[in-house]
């Protein structure tokens, strides 16, 4: 597997797990019965499909995890931001400077 294919994979994980999270959180706060149900559902497919993307490969996803947590972090902000209305501090800004820092040195050091 190519760089870029894993990065692609790797960056696809990321954003299912935190949209899962996204639509379980939605569904634990949500009042309907009917809606709940939908998005429980939807967030249950969603984490499923985020287990098997990352787990399918045949990688080293010890050496990878560096990057994968940055895109995480990433993509976890993004949809905090964007569908919660919760922009990231000051302290989660400079948190995620160093977790970007930190999985840059994981991901791109040699073996």
């Amino acid at each position: 597997m190519n760089r870029w294919t894993a990065v692609s994979i790797l960056f696809a994980a990321s954003v299912l797990e935190a949209g899962g999270d996204a639509l379980m959180r939605t569904a634990m706060h949500s009042s309907q019965s009917l809606r709940k149900l939908i998005l429980f559902a939807a967030g249950a497919a969603v984490l499923f499909t985020y287990g098997y993307v990352v787990n399918a490969p045949p990688w080293d996803f010890g050496r990878l995890l560096g990057l994968y947590v940055v895109f995480f972090f990433v993509s976890a902000q993004l949809i905090s931001w964007l569908f919660f209305n919760q922009p990231p501090g000051r302290a989660v800004l400079v948190g995620g400077a160093l977790i970007i820092v930190g999985g840059l040195v994981i991901a791109l050091s040699q073996k």
